[in-house]
């Protein structure tokens, strides 16, 4: 059985697609986190936002703390997707979902999940605005 479903892509991420990879009937509850452009930072107004990665280690990478996870909160199964490209606000560039027999193992799983991938994946964003750009979350 497949436990895990990572996936970068340039097309839009689809929130039931990973909802429907996690559900299971043995499972009492499921988590999702889903990131969205927003339109400032730091009082900046943001007009759109550029994703960049390097795929191979990035897919590598998700897997990775997809099984950490796994291990780590007893779920039953975790989807991480993330978006690559141009993005506008509103879009999605990030859905991770998890399923659990208790809700606090997928909760936990969500957070452990997303605050990994921002420090360890290779994937970074160049914010957009109005007078120029940035790249921001320059790492690893």
């Amino acid at each position: 059985m497949i436990r895990t479903s990572i996936k970068i892509t340039s097309e839009k991420l689809n929130l039931q697609e990973c909802y429907a990879f996690v559900e299971d009937d043995s499972c009492g509850g499921i988590s999702a986190f889903i990131g969205t452009v927003r339109n400032d930072t730091q009082g900046k107004k943001v007009t759109q936002l550029d994703f960049s990665t390097y795929k191979p280690m990035a897919l590598k990478e998700m897997q990775k703390i997809a099984e950490i996870a796994l291990k780590k909160f007893d779920i039953y199964k975790i989807a991480i997707h993330h978006a690559e490209g141009m993005l506008q606000i509103g879009d999605i560039p990030v859905i991770i979902t998890a399923s659990a027999k208790h809700r606090k193992s997928a909760f936990l799983a969500c957070e452990f999940a997303i605050d990994t991938l921002k420090e360890t994946v290779p994937i970074w964003k160049k914010e957009h605005f109005s007078d120029g750009e940035v790249w921001v979350n320059a790492h690893p």
